[in-house]
């Protein structure tokens, strides 16, 4: 495994966790946008489509969450990790954009 295949990993047990263990969640916002900001800055994404779908991936995934909640019992926590996995894949968008806007700004040494 990978790096970024780790760090994955690891956030999807962190949102995971969030929804079940209540003193995890009370830092799980920071803990996944942190993982997502080092998995975005060590693992780059080097085309636009890509970091459009991410971003859109970001925005879509809790609204198309919220629509589980109509599930009895298991809707609501399904809801949940998807929301905790999607603050971690924001977390790797903006460490995406911040790399984009640092090459626009900063010429390559060809």
């Amino acid at each position: 495994m990978n790096t970024n295949q780790i760090l994955t990993a690891l956030g999807v047990v962190v949102a995971i966790a969030a929804v079940f263990v209540g003193q995890v969640a009370a830092y799980s916002a920071l803990i996944l946008v942190a993982l997502g900001l080092v998995s975005g800055f060590m693992s780059p994404m080097a085309d636009a489509a890509s970091r459009m779908a991410y971003t859109v991936a970001a925005v879509a995934m809790p609204t198309l969450a919220n629509s589980l909640d109509v599930i009895p019992a298991v809707g609501a926590p399904i809801n949940a990790i998807i929301d905790n996995i999607a603050i971690m894949i924001a977390g790797m968008v903006v460490a995406n954009f911040l790399l984009a806007v640092k090459d626009a700004v900063m010429p390559s040494g060809d």
